[in-house]
């Protein structure tokens, strides 16, 4: 899909964030952060088109997991910024156990970023947890990158994808392009594959595929103990 061009300091986003390497997680984050943002989330490997909604069907330890992923029409102002708002919501065997408002914004240069989350954990219909919850410019918190516009130039670099000290520190390296994935829907070629893991939990690892014109796709665990496929997408 077209993306937005413009030379100025954003397109030299080397993005500070990409630091590798195992001591990255120790040094300080300041990312060089945008200063024109693109109208819209049109990223290839991460579209977010108003009214679209994904679901995702997997197997975890408790029993059946299902998640319903829905780009809403409003979106939120976040330091000036108009992010959009998606919606998540997941349910095991059948009752709600996370509900969740992440909120995203693409830069100039085209790569999409995660501004912070609403995220709030159930118990048998009631709220136990808002932990995780994050927004940028809130106590600290600062954005990161959720998916570049040129993955391919970026495979192998660590990079924070959220930052709130303690409650939200994931981080995300592309390890391949050009993969096929096969998930519910059928086979998906051209995708991004990542490796994902959280700086503050242990045993988090999972790789996630991002696929042309309809973003996430699939995930798993990196031990292959878990598996979530999308099954469904509107439109």
């Amino acid at each position: 899909m077209t993306q937005l061009r413009i030379t100025c300091a954003i397109s030299c986003l080397t993005l500070v964030i990409a630091c590798g390497g195992g001591s990255a997680a120790e040094q300080p984050y300041t990312p060089t952060l945008p200063t024109v943002w693109a109208p819209m989330v049109n990223n290839r490997f991460f579209p977010l088109v108003p009214g679209a909604t994904f679901t995702f069907a997997g197997t975890v330890a408790g029993g059946e997991e299902q998640t319903v992923v829905e780009v809403l029409p409003e979106t939120k102002a976040i330091q000036g910024v108009r992010a959009v708002v998606v919606r998540d919501r997941v349910s095991l065997n059948g009752r709600l156990i996370e509900d969740t408002f992440d909120w995203y914004a693409q830069d100039a240069a085209g790569n999409v970023w995660y501004l912070g989350e609403d995220a709030k954990e159930f118990e048998n219909g009631r709220l136990v947890s808002s932990r995780g919850s994050w927004q940028w410019g809130v106590k600290g918190a600062l954005p990161g990158i959720i998916m570049w516009a040129d993955p391919a130039a970026h495979v192998g670099e660590s990079y924070r994808q959220e930052y709130f000290k303690g409650e939200a520190e994931d981080w995300g390296k592309v390890i391949a392009t050009n993969v096929t994935v096969q998930v519910g829907v059928g086979p998906l070629a051209g995708c991004v594959q990542t490796e994902d893991w959280s700086g503050i939990e242990a045993n988090a690892n999972e790789y996630k595929y991002y696929c042309p014109m309809v973003g996430q796709a699939a995930a798993s665990k990196k031990n292959g103990a878990e598996r979530h496929q999308l099954t469904k997408s509107v439109p």
